[in-house]
């Protein structure tokens, strides 16, 4: 991998985990994501579940309640029990580029390492691109980030239909991401399992702006086999303000 090319990968992958979010989502769960960034980026051994930005019935109507505490207290704390647990057997170094960025999760990483590692990273990313929605007001893109929609996808409608229906079709568990290449080109694209644009085992590498959980925990209690209408109430909760952070790298 070139330099420039670890460079522009290694930039994108603290951003949303960091005070970039500040003044969108509270002191209290900036100082929360800084911790996050913090261990990704130390030798510190351990790694610690972080406080949502957002109370656990926050999101409702769209995503309840009962769903947010489970996705957040217990499969997301299972995915950082097990790679704790593994990093302390196998006293594995894991420095920042290394683990944190996920960047070098190639085909000899162990299953357990990428999958709870990319379970780690998605999810602290995911948290940080929901933002309540009560009023159900509408909810476009903004900033920079909605001039280069504007240039890639003509219109945000266009986005919507095509990143929905390739997160729809999707076969089993997995996720979907809005992805910037190295000359802000943005793509929709689609990981299995745990797997992220970061990592080196997918066939297409960005920077993550978007991402949308497409795991059954993430919604079978409301929606049970209704993931389109899960995809498409997901579109009223998008942090917008976080997604054009990510984007410019600002």
């Amino acid at each position: 991998m070139s330099d420039n090319r670890r460079s522009f990968l290694k930039k994108s992958a603290l951003l949303g985990l960091t005070g970039l979010a500040g003044g969108l989502i509270g002191k209290e769960s900036i100082n929360n994501l800084e911790a996050v960034s913090n261990q990704l980026s130390s030798s510190d051994p351990l790694f610690v579940l972080p406080k949502l930005p957002f109370a656990y019935d926050a999101l409702e109507p769209f995503i309840d309640k009962k769903t947010m505490e489970i996705h957040h207290t217990k499969h997301h704390q299972g995915y950082i029990d097990k790679l704790n647990a593994e990093r302390k057997k196998s006293n594995i170094n894991m420095d920042a580029d290394d683990a944190g960025k996920c960047m070098s999760v190639d085909s000899k990483t162990s299953d357990l390492i990428r999958n709870n590692l990319g379970g780690y990273y998605n999810h602290c990313l995911f948290w940080t691109l929901l933002k309540p929605n009560p009023e159900r007001k509408e909810n476009r893109p903004v900033g920079k980030l909605a001039e280069a929609i504007t240039k890639d996808f003509k219109f945000p409608e266009e986005l919507q239909k095509e990143f929905s229906e390739k997160a729809n079709k999707i076969f089993g568990s997995g996720w979907c991401w809005l992805i910037a290449d190295e000359k802000n080109n943005l793509k929709v694209v689609t990981t299995s399992n745990q797997d992220n644009p970061l990592m080196k085992v997918v066939p297409e590498n960005g920077r993550p702006v978007l991402v949308l959980d497409l795991w059954e925990h993430a919604f079978y209690l409301k929606y049970q086999n209704r993931r389109p209408e899960y995809i498409s109430n997901w579109w009223h909760l998008i942090n917008w303000e976080m997604a054009d952070k990510l984007f410019t790298g600002k």
